[in-house]
């Protein structure tokens, strides 16, 4: 013991006197601030000049069918303003782009050009120019734009979205309610969102930074200013929830476009839904483990390799499956005519499967998938199909299957079950998840929404149940 003292006391004497009274040095946190600062301002100076205003006039008979989707996203205030009865000559939509080539070629979102009979273009030095639709992609909301100027034009540099970290900084440009060439900073609050219910294809950048009307179309950058995303919608009952597409999709899409004027993909031929937790026992895996083939389209991909109903997806090309929208992406990323492996389970047991893989058809309609529950209702429903309800033995073959139920939400309250079959909202059927939403969007605090539900496994047992809105505290 004395010895361990005597060292100890050698080691004190020995230390500079500064390490011994070592206090953390100052921050100046005005400094600090001001870098940041001055970092904002250059992203705004670097990119501003590359945003652009996308004016369009719908084409007749275009104004009443195209905008819904306009009004699910961002609220009713913001429809009535660009999509209320006006004559048609002032019936203007009002969006965003940013130039990603010297010639002229112009990223956007698809539901910015709809319709569009006529699109203008206007430049951060004021000048007007036609622009014409190269190409445009719904299935994940983006098109390219064209204009012929004099000369170059000042373009925005692409980045990389395939690193991205929560937490980094974003800052986005666009032309929110009109108000031209608007900057807004906040921060990626998540990446890789899907079941957000905007496009087919989702893999969604979400951010806190302010993107409204009008921001549609126009860039995300990092704190480089480069572009990380294409900004498309927000949460219109929420605050802080924005959604962009990441710039590495937009970049394969944009080429395909402004090549061939459209965009091929991968296509299997399956109708698919997730594993649910009453679906995982049947089929011998965990839930979310796997995606279940509903229907086999004949003639399709998937039949001639021996793909079937029942069967559960867990791997592609090796490398695990675990919910829908993954399995649809991975597929549709895969070149029409190669060979992709799949390892399913049948009957509990693996199956390895070699499919040659098609090219989706224009008109290929989406697989079933959960539609998400965007305000709070603690809901999450997919479209009955007619495999599933003869799978759980219900008597309708119609309806909306819930697949979660969020404990002590509102839609736990009201005593809906995971499992359960939504059949009518109002008093009205419902077979398609935007139809219910949109029924519990138009409740006002208080107001109540009466469902009839049918519960399987209990004889066709059906029951009301009643859905409120909550009053604000």
């Amino acid at each position: 013991m004395r010895t361990t003292l005597a060292v100890l006391l050698v080691l004190a004497s020995v230390l500079p006197a500064d390490a011994q009274q070592r206090t953390p040095p100052k921050i100046d946190a005005r400094a600090v601030l001001r870098a940041l600062e001055d970092a904002f301002s250059a992203v705004a100076d670097r990119a501003t000049p590359a945003v652009v205003n996308v004016t369009t006039v719908p084409k007749r008979g275009a104004v009443e069918e195209s905008p819904e989707r306009f009004r699910e996203y961002f609220g009713e205030e913001f429809y009535e303003r660009f999509f209320g009865r006006r004559p048609r000559e002032e019936q203007r939509t009002s969006g965003s782009g940013v130039i990603v080539d010297p010639k002229g070629y112009i990223l956007t979102n698809n539901h910015v050009i709809e319709n569009a009979q006529d699109v203008t273009v206007r430049l951060s030095d004021g000048r007007k120019l036609a622009a014409k639709v190269v190409g445009r992609d719904p299935k994940t909301d983006l098109a390219v734009l064209k204009v012929d100027a004099p000369g170059p034009l000042p373009v925005a540099e692409l980045g990389d979205s395939d690193h991205l970290r929560v937490g980094q900084w974003a800052i986005a440009i666009g032309n929110p309610f009109g108000l031209d060439r608007t900057v807004t900073v906040g921060i990626i609050s998540a990446t890789a969102r899907n079941r957000v219910g905007v496009t087919q294809y989702e893999n969604f950048i979400q951010t806190d930074a302010s993107i409204n009307p009008g921001n549609s179309g126009g860039p995300l950058l990092n704190l480089d200013g480069k572009v990380i995303g294409i900004n498309t919608a927000i949460v219109a009952a929420g605050q802080g929830i924005g959604f962009s597409i990441p710039i590495n999709q937009a970049k394969d899409v944009m080429r395909q476009l402004i090549a061939g004027g459209r965009v091929v993909r991968g296509w299997l031929g399956i109708a698919i839904q997730d594993v649910t937790d009453e679906l995982s026992g049947t089929f011998g895996v965990k839930e979310r483990e796997g995606v279940l083939v509903a229907d086999v389209m004949k003639g399709g991909p998937a039949e001639a390799a021996g793909v079937r109903p029942g069967d559960v997806i867990v791997e592609l090309n090796g490398a695990p499956i675990k919910e829908v929208p993954e399995l649809q992406r991975r597929v549709a990323g895969v070149a029409p005519g190669q060979v992709a492996r799949l390892t399913v389970l049948r009957d509990r047991q693996p199956v390895r499967l070699s499919v040659k893989i098609g090219e989706m058809p224009a008109d290929e309609p989406a697989p079933a998938a959960v539609v998400p529950d965007e305000e709070g209702w603690g809901l999450r429903v997919e479209p009955l199909s007619a495999d599933m309800a003869q799978r759980l033995n219900l008597p309708v073959a119609q309806g909306l299957l819930v697949t979660d139920v969020a404990p002590g939400g509102p839609a736990d309250r009201a005593g809906v079950r995971r499992g359960d079959v939504i059949v009518e909202a109002g008093r009205t059927p419902v077979s398609e998840p935007a139809a219910l939403f949109r029924a519990l969007a138009q409740l006002k605090p208080g107001e109540r929404l009466l469902i009839f539900v049918q519960r399987p496994g209990t004889g066709g047992k059906s029951e009301y149940l009643v859905m409120e809105r909550e009053k604000q505290p």
